[in-house]
This record gives C-alpha cells, sequence and structure tokens, in this order.
C-alpha cells in the first residue's frame, strides 16, 4: 500500500493551489441538484469530449414541451405544422446568437457533426485546380473529405504538427499555403480543439488562410463544449458543431454554420425533399430552396430541435467562463500530479502527449501508462481496470489516426507498406505487422467533473506503480 493524501487533505491543498477554482462552486451544487445519479451511482465520468452529460432539466422542460403541444411535420402550413416551424426557427435564431452570427452566417440543421462535414465534402467545388489542405490532428470525418477532393482531381496535402506538443507547425503552415498560391478552389480544414490531445490551434489561422486565398473549415466539435465561439470575431467559411458534446441532450443533432457569402460555393450534388422551391418528373428540372433548407435534407428532427436551445440556455446560466475556469484548473491538477507518478527506479508512469501547457490545451489528455522497465501497458487493459472502479474513460485511436501515428512514431513507409499488403484488418493486426504501438487511453473533463472525480483517477493510477 502505498500512503497518499486523503481526499480531504488533498482537496484542501487544491483548492490553495488554484483560488480562482472557488468562483465555480455553483456548479457542484448544481451536480447535486440536475446530476445526482452521477454519485447516486458512483460513477466517476471522465469522457465528456466523447459525449457530455444532460441535466434534469433540461429533460423535464423537454417533456413539458412534447407533452402539452401538438407538433406536425413543419413542412405545411396548418396549426400544427405552423408550432414545429415556430419552434424550430426560434432555436435557429438562438443557435446563431449564441455564436454572434446572426447576421453572417445561415444555420443547417444537421444529423451530426460529421453529416455536417459531409455536406462540405460533396458540395464544395474540388477539380483539378482545386487542393484541400488539413492537419494531421483532425478527426476521420474529415480526413474523409479528401476522398471527395481526390475524386474530383483536387490535390490533397497535410501540414505538420511538432511532434512533442502537438500543435500545427506554424512554418509548415505558412509554407502550404503559399505553396499553392495559383490554385482556385481551396479548403483548409483544421480543428479549434483536437479531440485527442485536447491541443487548441490558435483561431488565428482562419484569418492567416484567408489572407492566402483560402476558404476555411473549422471543426469545433471538441471546442464548444468548454469555450466560447464567437463568429464575428473570427469568420471561417464554415463551422461544424456536435450539439450533445456541449449538453449531452439531444443526441444525434448537430449543425453546419455557413458564412452567408460561402453559401453558393457549396454545389449540392443532389436534391432531396424539403431542399426544392421547384421540381418536375416529366422534364427532369429542378430549383433549389434559396437558404438554409437547401442543405437539410427530408424532414428535420422537429421534435429534438427544440431542446438544443433549452441546452444552450441551460449553459448560458451556468456560464461558459465557469466552465472554462473549472476545466483549467481541473485539468492543470491532473497533469501535475499524473506526470510526478513514478516508479521506485524513478521510471515515469504515465506520458502525456503534447503540451502541458492549460493555456495550449482544453480538458483533453491521451496518454499511457509505463512498467518500471519503460514497457507500455495494453490501452485495453486499462480500461478494463478502469470499468471495475465505475471509471468511465475512453481508449483506442479516437477516430484520429494522425495523432497516434505521431505520438506512435509511426512512418509513411510503414503505413504504405501495411495497406499495399493488407486488404483488411484492425489495429492489432498493424501492431503485429508493423511491430508498434497503437492506441492510448483518453480522459476528458468538462460541464461538472468536481475534484473527487480527477483525485479518484490520481488513485486509481497509482495502483500501477512499481509493477512489472
Amino acid at each position: 500500500m502505498f500512503n497518499f493524501l486523503s481526499n480531504n487533505a488533498a482537496q484542501k491543498a487544491f483548492l490553495k493551489s488554484y483560488p480562482q477554482y472557488k468562483k465555480t462552486a455553483h456548479l457542484d451544487q448544481l451536480r447535486k441538484t440536475e446530476y445526482s445519479r452521477l454519485d447516486k451511482q458512483g460513477h466517476v465520468y471522465l469522457d465528456y469530449t466523447g459525449g457530455n452529460l444532460y441535466s434534469e432539466r433540461q429533460l423535464k422542460k423537454h417533456l413539458t414541451m412534447l407533452s402539452q403541444n401538438v407538433f406536425g411535420n413543419p413542412h405545411s402550413t396548418n396549426p400544427t405544422s405552423q408550432t414545429s416551424t415556430k419552434n424550430v426557427e426560434e432555436t435557429r435564431a438562438f443557435v446563431l446568437n449564441y455564436f454572434n452570427a446572426t447576421n453572417d452566417y445561415y444555420c443547417i440543421f444537421t444529423p451530426n457533426a460529421s453529416g455536417s462535414l459531409k455536406i462540405v465534402g460533396e458540395s464544395y467545388p474540388f477539380n483539378q485546380q482545386g487542393v484541400f489542405l488539413l492537419s494531421l490532428d483532425n478527426h476521420n470525418s474529415v480526413h474523409g473529405i479528401r476522398e471527395f477532393a481526390k475524386n474530383k482531381g483536387s490535390q490533397v496535402a497535410y501540414c505538420n504538427l511538432q511532434r512533442e506538443s502537438l500543435k500545427l507547425d506554424e512554418q509548415d503552415l505558412t509554407a502550404k499555403l503559399t505553396e499553392y498560391a495559383v490554385c482556385k478552389n481551396k479548403l483548409f480544414a483544421f480543428p479549434a480543439q483536437s479531440n485527442v490531445s485536447g491541443i487548441k490551434h490558435p483561431l488565428a489561422y482562419v484569418t492567416l488562410a484567408e489572407q492566402h486565398g483560402w476558404d476555411v473549415l473549422l471543426d469545433a466539435a471538441a471546442f464548444a463544449p468548454s469555450n466560447q465561439l464567437d463568429l464575428n470575431t473570427i469568420k471561417p467559411s464554415f463551422v461544424t458543431i456536435s450539439f450533445y458534446k456541449i449538453f449531452g441532450y439531444p443526441t444525434g443533432l448537430g449543425c453546419l454554420l455557413i458564412r452567408k457569402d460561402k453559401f453558393d460555393k457549396l454545389v449540392k450534388p443532389w436534391y432531396a425533399g424539403g431542399t426544392i422551391a421547384l421540381a418536375a418528373a416529366s422534364y427532369q428540372a429542378h430549383q433549389l430552396v434559396n437558404n438554409h433548407e437547401r442543405f437539410e435534407d427530408g424532414t428535420l428532427n422537429y421534435l429534438d430541435i427544440p431542446a438544443i436551445k433549452i441546452g444552450l440556455e441551460h449553459i448560458n446560466k451556468v456560464g461558459m467562463e465557469h466552465i472554462n475556469t473549472r476545466v483549467k484548473c481541473l485539468t492543470d491538477w491532473l497533469i501535475k500530479n499524473l506526470l510526478e507518478l513514478k516508479h521506485t527506479n524513478g521510471q515515469p508512469l504515465i506520458k502525456i502527449f503534447g503540451s502541458h501547457s492549460v493555456e495550449e490545451r482544453g480538458g483533453t489528455l491521451v496518454l499511457n501508462f509505463y512498467t518500471s522497465q519503460g514497457k507500455s501497458y495494453p490501452f485495453w487493459l486499462i480500461e478494463g481496470e478502469a470499468n471495475k472502479y465505475k471509471i468511465s474513460i475512453r481508449t483506442g485511436c479516437f477516430c484520429n489516426p494522425g495523432i497516434d501515428e505521431i505520438n506512435h512514431q509511426i512512418e509513411a513507409d510503414e503505413l504504405e507498406y501495411y495497406f499495399t499488403h493488407n486488404k483488411s484488418g484492425d489495429f492489432k493486426h498493424m501492431m503485429e505487422h508493423i511491430g508498434k504501438l497503437r492506441g492510448a487511453v483518453r480522459i476528458s473533463v468538462g460541464l461538472v467533473t468536481n475534484f473527487n472525480d480527477v483525485f479518484a483517477f490520481y488513485q486509481f493510477a497509482s495502483r500501477f506503480l512499481n509493477k512489472q
């Protein structure tokens, strides 16, 4: 057994080191009243980047709305349809106002952030003079856009990350933005915050890219849950949002924000119900709606969309600045204390990948555990042990191959050899063939994380000290 500080003593030391945390005390009360299921069931939830948690009040308010009204398909003018349309459009206006985007953007509701990205990918005018530039740490749903680009004859290029900090290499980025000066229809995509490393990339890169003639696709799915995105200050061409990652409920809804002066640049390759002003069958012709409806295929999820407004109202009441402060304090404590865990021979137990500065990152940490001999524990073993203590973490590659390849120093020629010699496989199969580790452990803090949660993970991690 190891003689750790008691939770009470550790918490006192934490509050002394982070006095600003006390300004977020109302979140502890909120957890007791609106998220009481966490402590009643003994959960340590550290997967906020995977999915945020909803409050009881959100559910009750939405249920009341559903039970006290009659809603019809909004593609009509009958009374029940008008009620649905009113609620959907009120929510749309609220979303635009929340991101300070009312005057300059259209809001398109989508099934999720991936659905938003697919709209951009299939509609952006890639051609033989076009180029798609993206950072290595994009989500797979962004990487997938390269298939649209390649199929239309566009070039695809990547800008590098710094190996240790996992920040975008600004020198390489500037060179890439300049290199394609003669190309037309140039799209640059990067995450405001990595969904794996938690690194925040400077939003000033939006302006930098635009100054070199690029359109910019900003993935804000991991950024928006603990940061305020002001689209009146930074104005990317396209922004993707996932709502359940901000406030937990409902799932299955996201949005694509399109800057109005870029709207007609997206050429929709097909049409569906709800997206057309006119269509004919006997004569093959159609005319698309000239607003957000152009990209909202079929019938909207008109019963759940109003819950987005309820969720954003909840976040406004909590205060994004308080969420941000809490996330910073808890993340900084985790980084400092996890890095201090060392085996008796001095070898570190844990490696946290990427910058350790909370000024450069959000509340997501990607890490691995190591034995006293420096051998990495398989991530699935760590998750299996965490499950026994009802600690919810996430492991694997997190739909982000670029980060994993950098962290484990997997080179392009190794990947080329594997993919050209194997028509199918998985990460374990790849590890066997290239002889290198794949995957890691990810923990993330958020809206109602408290000190008990991060201390519990610290205690859990400590159990691996001095094991062979």
